[in-house]
């Protein structure tokens, strides 16, 4: 009766713990990993409803424009914890709704394309797919997209148990990108647990 009860109990501490180190202790929400470049005029960030990174865009960037944008639609994006999430924070000022297959930018406009923690939550991989193509159609030649995830590996299956599985493999991000003409021109890891691709036009697929 008592280990079932512990062993669920285990797994929810290990998973706060880990997520208290990702998020507060690693310097995630420094941004350094995010490079400044001298052209980087216009960023856009996009997200699913829940958006803890445009302030902190803002601070960091501040000779730059920064657009918000976000694609969530609730009858085809039906995560619980989305809703939730769009219920305890506000989104940024003057933040777009959006359809992720039709973004109202001009192509070859962005020098910087952010989608942080918010691209799994397409779970159409025809919908990625055409989201990603308007990622390229939007970025400028010498742009970059950043796109930051957790992965479905065993770091994330020892941190979130059966979780893990809202994420996607590293292989199923590759082929995304590359069906909608974007290359991985470097890979980091800030965590064990958090992935960023950083994606152009001319790169070298990984």
């Amino acid at each position: 009766m008592y280990l079932p009860l512990t062993l669920v109990s285990g797994s929810i501490i290990i998973s706060l713990l880990v997520s208290l180190y990702i998020y507060d202790l690693s310097g995630f929400y420094n941004l350094d990993w995010v490079e400044q470049r001298h052209t980087d005029r216009l960023l856009v960030n996009i997200n699913a409803g829940f958006d803890e990174t445009s302030a902190l865009l803002k601070a960091k960037f501040r000779n730059s424009e920064l657009i918000v944008l976000d694609f969530y639609d609730p009858e085809v994006h039906t995560e619980v914890s989305i809703k939730r999430a769009r219920k305890s924070y506000p989104p940024f000022l003057n933040t777009k709704q959006v359809k992720g297959n039709e973004l109202p930018l001009p192509s070859n406009s962005a020098d910087k394309i952010l989608v942080i923690l918010s691209a799994h939550e397409i779970r159409d991989d025809a919908e990625r797919i055409s989201f990603f193509k308007e990622l390229a159609r939007v970025l400028k030649p010498a742009g970059q997209v950043y796109v930051t995830e957790h992965l479905r590996d065993i770091p994330n299956f020892l941190a979130y148990n059966i979780g893990f599985l809202h994420f996607y493999s590293r292989s199923t991000w590759l082929n995304t990108f590359r069906a909608s003409g974007l290359q991985v021109s470097k890979e980091t890891k800030l965590t064990p647990f958090i992935s960023t691709f950083i994606l152009d036009k001319h790169g070298s697929a990984s």
